[in-house]
């Protein structure tokens, strides 16, 4: 198998210091202390690649977009070209998928984010070369990504036919701005694979009961620190407490006040206290209540918390399982089992992370 690898270096850089996403933030999440995301991801996904698939030919683009990682995994790469300049750009994955696609290439696996997704798509167009991304991103709409790294890899090595897919992208400007409007990018040619994310569906249903029953315990919790995550769900626990949140990121509540409001990684790890609880609920319809969309709920942050799990009952019975994607496969391990989801004032229902 000929596979074409290519890592966006910059993508969902912006994640953990809250920006929402990197496009045209870089040099602000970089000034932000953000550190790059992808290439960890790449290597992961490598890594299980060359478990699974040691004599698969690898086609690779220049460093700073994957030819390094690849070689580190064991493979040797040839390498079709190299980025403009060490600061990359839509230009140079563009050139890179279209080296690929000229080469032949079985299968094009790409590290990144929607945006990502789109150029890559938009580039393979007209074409029956399949693509399968490597969720890296801070916002994954399309149906094009594996659920993990490692889940990418098994895809790669073992998919037998394709299907078409969406892929969504949305507008980082209104999504910082709490207004989330996905739109169709591009249809593409992805492996048929159980380890597929499903596209993102906006909705849930009504939640007042449930929101009252978690404002409930705040109240009752007075010294607990509650890092409240984003989403519509827990957004109405926070207008029960009385203010108004950020819709997309993460809000800081102790005693009755906001001590973050839409808060960064750092700031959330400065305002925990001995006693904290996390909130979340999975975004959209794929059933992920860590790893998209609240970057900033960092493996630092979550093993510092005890977790609450809260969703409506009409967005559980469109999922079949939960999911977690933190950057950290052994806290990710110690994630995954049965939980229990608060969908009511009082009622919970278990729920399986796998």
């Amino acid at each position: 198998m000929r596979i074409g690898f290519v890592l966006n270096p910059i993508a969902g850089m912006g994640g953990r210091v809250g920006l929402k996403g990197t496009d045209g933030k870089v040099a602000e999440a970089r000034a932000r202390g953000a550190e790059a995301r992808a290439p960890e991801r790449a290597r992961r996904a490598l890594a299980a690649l060359a478990e699974r698939a040691p004599d698969a030919d690898l086609l690779a683009w220049g460093d700073p977009m994957g030819a390094a990682e690849v070689a580190a995994a064991g493979f040797d790469p040839e390498v079709l070209g190299s980025p403009g300049s060490a600061e990359t750009g839509v230009e140079d994955t563009r050139a890179a998928v279209a080296a690929f696609r000229e080469a032949g290439v079985d299968l094009v696996v790409f590290v990144g984010g929607d945006g990502t997704a789109a150029d890559v798509a938009e580039t393979l167009a007209g074409s029956d070369t399949p693509m399968l991304g490597v969720p890296a991103g801070v916002k994954v709409y399309s149906s094009v990504f594996a659920v993990s790294p490692e889940d990418a890899a098994y895809v790669a090595a073992t998919f037998e036919r394709t299907e078409r897919r969406e892929v969504m992208d949305i507008d980082e400007d209104d999504y910082r701005e709490g207004e989330v409007h996905p739109e169709l990018r591009a249809v593409a040619h992805v492996p048929v694979a159980e380890q597929l994310q499903s596209g993102k569906q906006i909705g849930g249903g009504s939640v007042e009961s449930l929101a009252e029953g978690v404002a409930d315990d705040v109240r009752a919790r007075p010294e607990t620190t509650w890092v409240l995550g984003p989403g519509s769900t827990v957004g109405e626990v926070k207008e029960r407490l009385g203010f108004a949140g950020s819709p997309i990121g993460v809000d800081v509540y102790r005693d009755g006040e906001v001590v973050g409001l839409d808060a960064a990684e750092a700031a959330i790890l400065e305002a925990l206290g001995d006693d904290n609880v996390v909130v979340v609920t999975p975004i959209g319809g794929q059933g992920f209540v860590f790893g998209r969309g609240n970057p900033q709920l960092s493996p630092a942050v979550i093993r510092e918390c005890e977790i609450e799990i809260v969703a409506s009952r009409d967005k559980l019975d469109d999922l079949r399982v939960l999911r977690v994607d933190t950057d950290d496969p052994e806290l990710d391990e110690e994630l995954r089992g049965w939980v229990k989801v608060r969908v009511g004032r009082f009622e919970r229902r278990m729920m399986k992370i796998v």
